[in-house]
């Protein structure tokens, strides 16, 4: 019975593992099938669609619509239907896919020139229909881009026509292009760069010098391109949109960050308003040849911190990740644009070299066959055919009659040439000019002559070809975009405040949407508060609707990291019997949502008073003392001033050791941090603490800081470490009152060279000083108290042909708005700033914080006018 069973189960086993076997030998072949079809299918997008080819630069789309419009050129325009059209017999994937090429082609203004609406890379609006605008290669492809001579071919998807493999490009065009692809698992993406540079840097490969290769956007703007990796995958580049102040409640922004549109630009600052990250009243889009979108701010938003909240939450400013894949010997790779570039080059060399071999090929050929007629005209060996009655007797008579010239020749007689001696007209023979013919021959050994020197010195040609190309075609190709570095924003430092905070001391609870409770202050919803309890513990918590942060508070308040300049005063009790504590002290660095102590943590601590202060005011406070036996003084006065501010965790120094009855302030007091030293970092363009860039000076609260822009503006700010400034900046220094300003500037239309002197008036505008009635060119400026200047003259054989001014003797010191004093007369030719004279402001032991009160005191000025002068005459 068991024997049975067993062969049944083996039975059942056997057919069972033939079932799966049957399954295991169909699967692998679906799954075979599927993986080579996938493969197929990845494979054709990555070569034939999405990826540039690092020989020429170009997908096939792109190769394809070249080729078709070298085949209709006639040098007129021609419609984009009929390019789209001619295309399609080599590009198999329809009309829709080669109309956005084409279009984004135009756009590059590089390889075709176009016309009618082709649509607008600032505003993002399309192009019209194909049947409506034109286009034509331009004479910088027709020049660069086409020689059938070099061009290797292939049958198109159908094998009705011949397409180009590869265009024999001579020219680094991918970089100036640029890419952007998706395929299967794989992307590209390679930024622009400048058309002039790029030539630059070929040259400078070809010399062997180093070179450098950064973006340069057709939308201007700026860019951070201190991640930009050479162009590798994990590179990055920030991008800006250039915003200037027209004044205190206006922005104005005149460029676009790459990969962006004023209408997408527009769309995501309403979104941030409208999200409460910014406070806008209206914008307008007046974008036309340029783009200007106006901002206006609303009522009391610094325009400093609209700026920086524009980068922060905005698409003004954007980060480009880069890919840069290209097809390298028919595989993907990822090369840096240094080797692009190399590649590109050394591939221009080698085209240029098959063109000069193919140059002198057909010179050598052409000096063959001139000299070879010169022979047989020369000669008369035309006469030796005339009895000749057969085709082989006259070419055996041809070539019988040149042998003894052969020696003359450089290569053999080959019948096609006899039978090319045999289709000369006797109208040609009879009219042979032999001086002509020599003319002709040694302009042909010219040129074989130049073709062998440009063969044996083949990288010197290629760097004259370079220059030729870039004096053809560089003018107008300028960089748009300024490379620079930017600040690091924090989003939480210039989010407008269209929040309210409050809290309930109560229950314990803060939060926005406690609006029946008590008000704290305005916030951001992006905000951190900080919460003191009185138990002598503190809280760092990020903002909410509604948020437990502990009973019996004290203060509550927006929190900012790193903040040295807000300085807590607090006096507690160590316990319940131990001494009164007083301490100061700031918060800077703190971990979120985790509790921190400033008493020394014994137990029953409290706190007996508390003040924030955010200039670091240090108060005088009156202790009042419980009365007690043998105790006299019953209240004494304490200055907070006089205790140095120390970290969080400190302990304190002991105030008393007395019960105290209670505390109150006797005198607010002053700022005990003194003035702290700013610097200006001119790569970003902004104030710091941290010293980088150039010192300004220690500042104290109401001091200012003195900007003069080249454009013959000058503007008097705060030392608000968010202030921006301006592009053509060219002075920037600690405001005096003593600073007068020396001009000298040319009027354009006159030819007048001008100088003035002022002293800036303290305004929060940007004030013109120069002439608005004229177009004037600023020469130089200072703020130097007396400065000397050198004015060069034509010859003159009268006198001296140079002279030395010092300008303070030359004019005196007038108001902003006059026109100045012309230097000379006579035709000057150069102008040379010389080493000032020493000064010394005067110390009129005047008290700096309130400077407006003494720079419109007329006794101050008569003063230092006084001192000027007494200067002068020691000097």
């Amino acid at each position: 019975m068991f024997d049975e069973e067993d062969d049944f189960a083996k039975k059942n086993t056997s057919e069972q593992f033939d079932l799966e076997n049957s399954d295991a030998v169909q699967s692998p072949t679906l799954a075979n099938m599927y993986h080579d079809w996938f493969l197929d299918y990845a494979s054709y997008v990555v070569l034939e669609r999405a990826v540039p080819d690092v020989v020429d630069g170009l997908k096939p789309v792109q190769r394809r619509i070249l080729h078709a419009m070298k085949e209709i050129d006639d040098g007129r325009f021609n419609k984009v239907a009929n390019i789209i059209g001619n295309t399609m017999k080599y590009h198999p994937h329809g009309d829709a896919s080669i109309g956005d090429a084409l279009i984004q082609l135009g756009q590059k203004d590089l390889l075709i020139e176009t016309q009618g609406n082709w649509g607008n890379i600032l505003t993002g609006d399309s192009a019209a229909a194909s049947r409506y605008i034109e286009a034509r290669l331009s004479k910088f492809a027709l020049e660069v881009l086409f020689n059938p001579k070099t061009t290797i071919w292939k049958l198109s998807y159908d094998g009705r026509n011949k397409e180009p493999v590869n265009l024999p490009v001579k020219f680094p065009l991918l970089l100036a292009l640029g890419v952007e692809g998706i395929a299967v698992g794989l992307a590209s993406k390679i930024l622009p760069l400048n058309f002039n540079e790029i030539i630059d840097a070929s040259i400078n490969y070809l010399q062997k010098k180093p070179f450098e290769l950064y973006p340069d956007f057709p939308t201007a703007g700026m860019a951070d391109i201190s991640k930009y990796n050479d162009g590798l995958k994990g590179g990055k580049v920030r991008v800006r949109a250039k915003i200037n102040q027209l004044d205190n409640k206006t922005l104005v922004i005149t460029e676009i960050p790459f990969g962006t549109t004023t209408t997408s630009l527009i769309d995501s600052i309403v979104y941030a308003n409208d999200k409460g990250k910014i406070k806008i009243r209206k914008i307008e889009d007046n974008t036309a040849q340029n783009v200007e979108i106006v901002v206006h701010l609303a009522q009391g938003v610094s325009p400093d911190t609209a700026i920086d909240a524009l980068y922060a939450f905005t698409s003004c400013e954007t980060s480009i990740s880069l890919y840069s894949c290209v097809i390298n010997k028919g595989k993907p790779a990822f090369m840096s644009v240094s080797e692009i570039l190399k590649t590109s080059v050394d591939r221009t060399v080698e085209l240029l070299n098959k063109e000069l071999q193919i140059q002198l090929a057909e010179c050598e050929d052409l000096w063959h066959y001139a000299s070879l007629e010169k022979i047989f005209i020369e000669e008369k060996i035309y006469r030796d055919i005339e009895e000749c009655e057969t085709w082989e007797e006259v070419i055996n008579a041809i070539d019988k009659g040149l042998e003894p010239f052969k020696n003359r020749l450089k290569r053999e007689v080959t019948q096609e040439d006899i039978i090319k001696l045999t289709e000369i007209k006797i109208k040609r023979i009879s009219k042979y000019d032999l001086s002509k013919a020599e003319e002709v021959i040694q302009s042909i050994e010219d040129d074989i002559e130049q073709c062998i020197v440009n063969l044996n010195n083949i990288t010197a040609y290629a760097i004259d070809y370079f220059k030729h190309i870039k004096s053809k075609y560089g003018k107008g190709k300028e960089r748009k975009t300024e490379l620079r570095s930017f600040e690091s924003i924090e989003a939480a430092m210039v989010a407008a405040p269209t929040q309210k905070l409050y809290v309930n001391r109560k229950e314990g609870f803060a939060g926005t949407g406690l609006k029946k409770d008590e008000y704290v202050c305005d916030c951001s919803d992006i905000d951190d508060i900080i919460v003191f309890r009185n138990d002598g513990t503190f809280i760092v918590t990020k903002i909410a609707d509604k948020i437990f942060v502990g009973k019996n508070i004290i203060h509550i308040a927006v929190f900012k990291k790193n903040d040295d300049r807000t300085i807590y005063n607090i006096v507690y009790a160590d316990g319940t019997k131990g001494n009164i504590m007083v301490k100061r002290f700031a918060v800077k660095g703190v971990t979120r949502d985790k509790e921190y102590c400033i008493t020394k943590g014994t137990q029953g601590s409290r706190i007996l008073y508390f003040t924030a202060n955010p200039n670091g005011k240090a108060e005088t406070i009156r202790v009042h003392l419980k009365p007690k036996p043998r105790l006299k003084n019953l209240f004494f006065d304490f200055d907070f001033g006089k205790l140095t501010i120390k970290g969080r965790n400190s302990w304190g120094n002991i105030l008393t050791r007395h019960p105290i009855r209670k505390i109150t302030l006797q005198n607010e007091g002053i700022s005990t941090l003194g003035a702290r030293e700013i610097w200006f970092d001119e790569s970003v363009k902004r104030l710091n603490v941290e010293g980088r860039g150039v010192s300004l000076g220690s500042f104290s609260a109401n001091d200012k800081i003195l900007t003069i822009m080249k454009s013959g503006n000058y503007k008097i700010t705060g030392t608000e470490l968010t202030t921006h400034f301006d592009d053509e900046l060219v002075i920037i220094q600690k405001y005096e009152p003593s600073i007068v300003i020396t001009s000298i500037y040319s009027d354009k239309k006159s030819g007048y060279i001008y100088v003035k002197r002022f002293k800036p008036e303290i305004s929060d505008k940007k004030i013109t000083y120069l002439p608005n009635d004229i177009d004037y060119e600023q020469l130089y400026v200072t703020c130097d108290f007396y400065p000397r200047v050198e004015l060069v003259f034509s010859e003159n054989k009268k006198g001296k042909n140079f002279e030395e001014i010092n300008i303070s003797e030359f004019i005196t010191i007038k108001g902003v708005k006059a026109k100045g004093k012309r230097l000379t007369n006579k035709t000057i030719t150069k102008i040379i700033m010389l080493d000032s004279l020493p000064y010394e402001p005067p110390d009129l032991n005047i008290d700096n914080t309130n400077n407006d009160e003494y720079q419109n005191n007329d006794n101050y000025t008569e003063k230092i006018e006084e001192d000027n002068l007494q200067m002068k005459l020691e000097l």
